[in-house]
C-alpha cells in the first residue's frame, strides 16, 4: 500500500467543501479528497484541482488510506441523518487517536451525541462552526472548533493557517479561529452567531423597508444611503453587500434588480433552533424569534396579498425632513444590532451554564471580526467589553455600550413611532426597544400576572416585604381554600 501523504481529508465536495480543500491546499497541505458521488472526485481533480497537491480516494478505504496519522478526516455534508451515514460509512477505518471534524450546520446536541459515541472506539469528535459562505471558505472562513480537545493540536495548525485574519488588540494578526469549548460548544456558538445573522438582516430590511416607504428613497440612493452607513458605527459585511445589491441592475430590465425579487424569505432552521435553545434556557432572545418569525411571514404571501385587500391601516406619510429621518433610522439600526448581540451572548452564558462549559466570550468576538457573515468593527468593542469584565452579565450594561445606546435612543424611539403611526411593520426593531426598557425597568407588571396565576392555578408568589425564596398564597374567593400548587420555573 502507498505511503500516507495528506495531511487532512475531505468528505464531501459542493462548493463549500472544493473551496475548503482549494483553500487548505494553497497554504500547503497535502489533501485527500472523497464524495459519495464518486464522479465528483475526478470532476474535482481533474477540474478546479488539477495540478494542485490532492489526493482522490475511490473509496471510503483508501480515501483514509492515504491520510497520515493520527488522520484528520474533515466532513463538509448535509446536517442531520447523512452525517451520521457518513460516519457509519468511515468510523470502520479510522483508529484509536484519529480526528473525525464535522464542519457542517449540525444541530449541536447531535454532535455532543456524536462525540460520546465514539469515544469508546477511541476517535477524537470535533463539531466545528464554519462561516463566511463560498467565499469565506475559500479566502478565509471564521473557524469555530469544539469536541474533544485532545484533537485540537493537531488540527490547530491547519484551521488556523486557513481562518481569516483580523488585528487583535496589540495589533498582531490573529486567526477567527481558537478552541471554543467542550462537546457540541463549536455547532452551538455557530448556531448563535446564525441567528444574530438572522436578526442583523431582518433589521437591514425594516431599515430599508422605512426608507422606502417615508422617505421614498430609490434604490440608487440606498445604495449611497448604505453605502456611507458602512463608514461609521454600522460597517460591516452585511451592511456593505446591502450597498451593492440596491446598487445592481437586472441585465434583463435595466432596472434594479432588487424590485423583482419575491418578498418571500427562506430558512435552513439554524434560526429556528437558536429560539428553542433560548426557550429551552429562560433566555429573552426577543429579537432574533421576531427575525424567525418575520421569515414565515414573509413566506405567506398569498395570505398576505389578500389580506391587504381586506384590513384597514394608515396610508404611510412621507417624512418631512428625510437627513434627520435617516439619520435617526441608522441610530436605530445600530441599538437595535446592539440588543440583538446582547441577547445572544445571554444566551450563550445560559447555554453553558446548563452544559458546565467555559465559553471565552471575548475570543467567540474575535472570531466572528473576520471571515464570517456577522463580521464587523462592531464586534472589536464586543470583545474590549468582555475584556474589561469577563463576567459581564449583560452587554447592555457595559458602559461603552450604555452610552451609545443613551447616543443613540430618541432616534431610535422616533424611528418605532413613525413605523407604528404609519403602519409599517418593524418586528425586530421595535421588539428590540421593548426589550431594552424591559430591562432597564426595575419594576415590572408581572406582579399583578403571579396574582392571576395563583387566583386560577394556586401557583403562588414571592412577597416584596419578604426574604426571596418565601412562597405565599391567597385564597382570593373565600372558595379556593389553602392547598397551593408546586412551584416550579418551566
Amino acid at each position: 500500500m502507498a505511503t500516507p501523504t495528506a495531511d487532512i481529508g475531505l468528505i464531501g465536495l459542493a462548493v463549500m467543501g472544493e473551496n475548503l480543500v482549494l483553500n487548505m491546499e494553497s497554504h500547503g497541505f497535502t489533501v485527500a479528497v472523497y464524495n459519495r458521488t464518486t464522479s465528483k472526485v475526478d470532476e474535482f481533480i481533474n477540474g478546479r484541482g488539477k495540478g494542485k497537491k490532492f489526493v482522490g480516494g475511490k473509496s471510503p478505504q483508501e480515501f483514509v488510506a492515504s491520510i497520515k496519522k493520527p488522520r484528520k478526516v474533515m466532513m463538509l455534508v448535509k446536517a442531520g441523518q447523512p452525517v451520521d451515514d457518513t460516519i457509519a460509512m468511515v468510523a470502520p477505518f479510522l483508529e484509536s487517536g484519529d480526528i473525525l471534524i464535522d464542519g457542517g450546520n449540525t444541530h449541536f446536541p447531535d454532535t455532543t451525541r456524536r462525540m460520546k459515541e465514539l469515544a469508546p472506539k477511541g476517535i477524537l469528535y470535533v463539531g466545528s462552526g464554519v462561516s463566511g459562505g463560498e467565499e469565506g471558505a475559500l479566502k478565509g472562513p471564521s473557524i469555530m472548533p469544539g469536541g474533544d480537545e485532545r484533537a485540537w493540536p493537531s488540527i490547530k495548525p491547519i484551521f488556523q493557517a486557513i481562518a481569516a485574519k483580523v488585528k487583535d488588540s496589540s495589533g498582531k494578526e490573529a486567526p477567527c479561529c481558537d478552541w471554543v469549548g467542550p462537546e457540541g460548544a463549536g455547532h452551538f456558538v455557530k448556531m448563535v452567531h446564525n441567528g444574530i445573522e438572522y436578526g442583523d438582516m431582518q433589521l437591514i430590511c425594516e431599515s430599508y423597508h422605512l426608507l422606502k416607504e417615508l422617505c421614498g428613497l430609490t434604490p440608487a440612493e440606498l445604495s449611497g444611503v448604505f453605502g456611507k452607513w458602512n463608514k461609521g458605527v454600522l460597517d460591516s459585511y452585511l451592511i456593505e453587500i446591502t450597498s451593492e445589491i440596491f446598487g445592481y441592475i437586472d441585465p434583463e430590465t435595466k432596472k434594479p434588480l432588487v424590485d423583482f425579487i419575491l418578498d418571500t424569505a427562506g430558512q435552513k432552521g439554524t434560526g429556528k433552533w437558536t429560539v428553542d435553545s433560548a426557550t429551552e434556557n429562560g433566555v429573552a432572545l426577543t429579537l432574533i424569534a421576531e427575525a424567525v418569525f418575520s421569515r414565515c411571514l414573509s413566506a405567506q404571501k398569498d395570505e398576505r396579498v389578500a389580506a391587504s385587500k381586506v384590513l384597514a391601516g394608515p396610508t404611510p406619510q412621507k417624512v418631512s425632513d428625510r437627513e434627520q429621518f435617516i439619520a435617526d433610522a441608522e441610530m436605530a439600526l445600530y441599538a437595535a444590532k446592539i440588543v440583538s448581540y446582547a441577547q445572544g451572548y445571554a444566551l450563550m452564558a445560559a447555554q453553558a451554564k446548563a452544559n458546565k462549559w467555559t465559553l471565552n466570550n471575548g475570543g467567540i468576538a474575535l472570531m466572528w471580526r473576520g471571515g464570517c457573515i456577522i463580521r464587523s468593527a462592531f464586534l472589536g468593542k464586543i470583545k474590549e467589553a468582555f475584556d474589561r469584565n469577563p463576567n459581564l452579565v449583560n452587554l447592555l450594561v457595559d458602559p461603552y455600550f450604555a452610552s451609545e445606546l443613551g447616543r443613540a435612543l430618541h432616534g431610535w424611539r422616533r424611528v418605532v413611532a413613525a413605523g407604528a403611526t404609519n403602519g409599517i411593520p418593524l418586528p425586530a426593531i421595535s421588539s428590540a426597544l421593548a426589550y431594552y426598557d424591559g430591562y432597564r425597568t426595575g419594576r415590572l407588571p408581572a406582579n399583578l400576572l403571579q396574582a392571576q396565576r395563583d387566583y386560577f392555578g394556586a401557583h403562588t408568589y414571592e412577597r416584596i416585604d419578604k426574604p426571596r425564596g418565601q412562597f405565599f398564597h391567597t385564597n382570593w374567593t373565600g372558595r379556593g381554600g389553602t392547598t397551593s400548587s408546586t412551584t416550579y420555573n418551566a
